[in-house]
């Protein structure tokens, strides 16, 4: 779509292929971020998939005060833009408050607001005021219909470009479920749809206070995705996700990024025939 367009550094936008948001949860370090955008983006440029790197500078919505938070904001956003630089490829990250959206637009292309900020208002403003593209992440508690008012208060501030991303909904205290209703509805508001396949997958509120996940899933749940006409798939990743820093029980092994991504590949161009 015309908004994709808006991302600095992003490639492979004629090849009729999904866009590609993918990373790690979080920056644990330079050597094995750097480690994680140069195997996607030697992917991406492989198969010719649009390609957004993601990592978190911080991570602020924890189950538990001594959860991993990060390394440093400003160590983490100066890895992000080297990454940026080094590997031209373009760079997401989310953002949590309205001062926050100045400071992470100096470093990065894309800003996220996270699932449980979508209705904070002075956070949708601050981050359309920045110019840049704005990904939404729809709530656990948010209908998709709903959706239209988060991405108005960007476009009110004079900022067209917006992503809404669906991440599921609760379903009771411990597991999310999507509702693939909802990515004809939030398509029909004339912005780019992404289904988030992992964090789709979480089991919050544990009894640990360490979220859980359904890994095994991310397959199904990328080919539903792409099925209901999805215009593109987030995926957090890592080479050892049991040795992941945060979110590492939802996240797809680096090594099986592949595959997933073919079989979506193939599937994708039987549905962009309809």
């Amino acid at each position: 779509m015309k908004i994709l367009e808006s991302i600095p550094k992003i490639k492979h936008l004629n090849s009729g292929n999904f866009l590609l948001i993918a990373g790690p949860c979080a920056v644990e370090s330079e050597q094995i971020t750097r480690k994680i955008a140069e195997y996607i983006c030697n992917l991406s440029n492989k198969h010719s998939i649009p390609f957004v790197f993601k990592a978190s500078y911080r991570k602020a919505n924890r189950s538990r005060l001594d959860s991993f938070t990060g390394i440093g904001d400003e160590k983490a956003l100066e890895i992000l833009a080297r990454i940026r630089n080094d590997f031209d490829v373009p760079v997401i990250t989310d953002i949590h408050t309205a001062e926050e959206a100045g400071i992470a637009a100096q470093y990065v292309d894309v800003l996220q607001i996270p699932a449980f900020l979508c209705r904070q208002t002075n956070l949708l403003v601050a981050a359309g005021k920045t110019g840049k593209l704005i990904s939404i992440k729809k709530g656990q508690f948010v209908a998709p219909d709903a959706m239209k008012f988060a991405a108005q208060k960007v476009i009110e501030t004079g900022n067209p470009n917006v992503i809404l991303t669906e991440r599921g909904t609760t379903f009771g205290y411990q597991d999310l479920i999507v509702d693939f209703r909802g990515i004809p509805t939030m398509k029909s508001f004339g912005y780019p749809v992404v289904v988030d396949l992992t964090h789709s997958l979480q089991q919050p509120n544990q009894a640990s206070g360490v979220t859980g996940g359904k890994p095994e899933l991310i397959d199904t749940m990328g080919r539903a995705a792409i099925a209901t006409g999805a215009d593109g798939i987030f995926i957090e990743t890592h080479p050892d996700p049991s040795k992941a820093l945060s979110d590492g029980a939802n996240m797809l092994k680096l090594n099986k990024l592949e595959n997933l991504l073919e079989r979506l590949i193939k599937l994708r161009r039987v549905v962009n025939e309809f």
